[in-house]
């Protein structure tokens, strides 16, 4: 009768260990938001500024490059400036996860719900 009170206790740190870890996760989510990525293009002409979850908060635009004859070419430097602190969100949002997974000693490229 004593053995399975074992296995019980097993399973109450299993799960202790699962709702620390949701807590980790969840406190990563939060701190996601007010972490900054700073994309650029055009050599620094226009500077996008995201939150790590990609939420856009800042443009930078160089005046010199409003030209009415290159509205293509800013639209252009705009996006790809947008485009570049997304990918930038995404790595650094990737990275924190497996700091996080990797410090609870799961394996770095566990997929966590997120």
């Amino acid at each position: 009768m004593l053995k399975g009170l074992g296995q019980l206790g097993d399973m109450a740190k299993m799960m202790k260990q699962a709702q620390e870890m949701q807590g980790k996760v969840q406190q990563l989510q939060e701190d996601l938001n007010t972490m900054m990525v700073t994309g650029e293009s055009g050599a620094g002409l226009v500077k996008a500024t995201a939150t790590a979850k990609g939420e856009l908060k800042a443009l930078d635009i160089d005046p010199s490059i409003f030209d009415p004859n290159e509205k293509e070419v800013v639209e252009d430097l705009i996006l790809a400036a947008i485009k570049d602190a997304q990918a930038k969100a995404s790595d650094r949002a990737q990275r924190e996860m497996s700091k996080l997974t990797e410090s609870l000693g799961l394996p770095a490229d566990m997929k966590l719900p997120f």
